[in-house]
């Protein structure tokens, strides 16, 4: 496997930088609209292929099993064998993967090519972000191209959402697979003219087989297990059974990566204070942010009655201040005051969001009881995506920028899949409790005990993010005391590779 690489193409000052920016961006938002999109189009899919209720939850956790347990592997080999070269496997794959599940004609086949997306969608996310990382070096250039980067990272969901209401009305339910081929094929084309091909140079460093199974048994088991929680309960053997071994190889992982000639991810990415601030608070944040999608489309269509497309476009004032406080944040603001600052004062707008969601009731309206809230958390997700992601990635070796890239696709992963997990247990637990308090159970008692529901996950979700503002302020550390978005130099390139046109890609 190459261990660094020469570039054999124009150099980084080129404007097509930009398009770059584009081709990576549709990358970045097939692999996050994925993981909404599919939802939406469920019901046709079920009544289509004829698969039961309790085996439909394996269409979604098909795919996060495959894609959050291979992510770290998939950006380390980014590192390794190119990223001009895993990029386009990675589109290749996952448009194959897509058109298969479009076609699918069966329940099996369609949760095979959903795992299939997974695979190649780890190799597709981590290389898109170390992509940018290593095309985008000069400070303000950097924190526009992660603005747009992060917004599309934190939209991803919702347009999901949007599209997949579109798809599933308008065409049929395998449109939610097929709009990926298209895609990914534009994305393509891109990849094929703009991303430098690399040239092998230098010794061979070899992939660390050891620390790969372990960290992917690790995540395998971290992700099953919430996911179990969500069907089987907090009681379920299973449940408690994957977690407890996903602890022990996350230890092992940890301590062979202290000691591993060629480590799959080095310790010292993490441990880094901005670096592992970052991780966390993209991970809170994913966790926060499931809540709104999940618990605000389930009201907006069960109580208020609203279809697919109605659902989607509610969502679309959300994506705007989203897009508008990234632009904002890493043009203005994240320069000047630093991630310290903008990330806990995202995460305050996110818990504040998260409250104002509590006082939904049957009677409520979108505007203003459904709007303001949403635009608040679109605002505050605007605000944490971009500047945590842009410090996750700072200051890393072009040699690891791929793991370093990957590891913020995971926290994003885990914080999701934990969110998930937790907020609907605890909102199927108060919506229990409330019919239990108010038996008779009526069709009335019935709605409102799901709005009871609903509002617990908000509350949790609020206690999330406000937990990601104390922690935010306490890790990142004050700008210009180490890594700092405004005044930092690119990552260390070795001696020998400084005078290259490009980055490593």
């Amino acid at each position: 496997m190459v261990a660094s690489m020469a570039e054999t193409s124009t150099p980084a000052t080129d404007s097509r930088r930009w398009i770059t920016l584009v081709v990576v961006g549709l990358a970045q938002l097939m692999v996050v609209l994925d993981a909404t999109v599919v939802n939406i189009a469920l019901p046709s899919a079920q009544a289509d292929l004829g698969f039961s209720d309790g085996q439909r939850q394996w269409v979604i956790t098909a795919y996060s099993l495959a894609f959050a347990s291979l992510l770290l592997l998939g950006g380390r080999l980014s590192d390794l064998i190119g990223r001009k070269r895993t990029f386009v496997v990675g589109l290749i794959g996952f448009a194959v993967a897509s058109a298969l599940g479009g076609a699918a004609g069966s329940f099996e086949l369609l949760v095979a090519a959903r795992a299939l997306q997974g695979v190649f969608g780890a190799l597709l996310a981590p290389t898109a972000l170390a992509v940018l990382t290593t095309t985008f070096t000069i400070p303000k250039e950097r924190a526009r191209a992660f603005g747009v980067f992060g917004a599309i990272a934190g939209a991803g969901g919702a347009v999901g959402l949007l599209l997949g209401g579109v798809l599933t009305e308008a065409l049929d339910w395998r449109w939610n697979l097929y709009i990926n081929v298209p895609i990914a094929a534009l994305a393509l084309v891109g990849a094929l003219m703009l991303i430098p091909r690399a040239q092998q140079t230098g010794p061979r460093p070899k992939l660390d087989v050891p620390g790969t199974v372990l960290v992917s048994g690790a995540l395998f088991g971290l992700v099953y297990g919430f996911s179990n929680a969500e069907t089987g309960g907090w009681d379920s053997p299973l449940t408690w059974g994957m977690l407890a071994g996903a602890a022990v190889l996350l230890i092992a992982f940890v301590a062979w990566q202290a000691r591993a000639a060629h480590p799959l991810l080095p310790l010292s990415i993490v441990l880094d204070r901005n670096r592992g601030a970052a991780y966390i608070s993209v991970l809170i944040a994913g966790a926060g942010m499931f809540g709104i999608f999940l618990f605000v489309t389930y009201y907006l269509q069960l109580t208020l009655g609203y279809s697919p497309i109605q659902t989607g476009l509610s969502f679309l004032p959300m994506i705007g201040m989203l897009v508008l406080a990234a632009q904002l944040g890493t043009n203005l603001f994240v320069p000047r005051f630093g991630p310290k600052l903008m990330v806990p004062v995202g995460m305050t707008l996110g818990a504040t969001g998260m409250v104002g969601l509590t006082f939904l009731d049957a009677s409520s309206s979108f505007a203003p009881d459904v709007l303001a809230p949403l635009m608040i958390t679109g605002f505050a997700m605007g605000t944490i995506m971009p500047a945590s992601m842009q410090t996750a990635t700072l200051g890393v070796d072009r040699q690891f920028a791929g793991v370093a890239s990957a590891m913020v696709n995971t926290s994003q992963q885990v914080g999701g899949s934990i969110g998930t997990a937790l907020l609907n247990t605890l909102a199927a637990t108060a919506a229990a409790d409330y019919l239990v308090a108010n038996a008779p159970v009526t069709e009335a008692v019935g709605a409102q005990a799901a709005i009871a529901g609903y509002s617990t996950a908000y509350w949790w979700g609020a206690g999330f993010f406000a937990l990601g503002a104390v922690l935010s302020a306490l890790l990142f550390r004050r700008r210009g005391d180490g890594l700092s978005l405004a005044t930092s130099p690119p990552a260390a390139v070795p001696a020998e590779r400084v005078a290259e046109p490009l980055p490593i890609a």
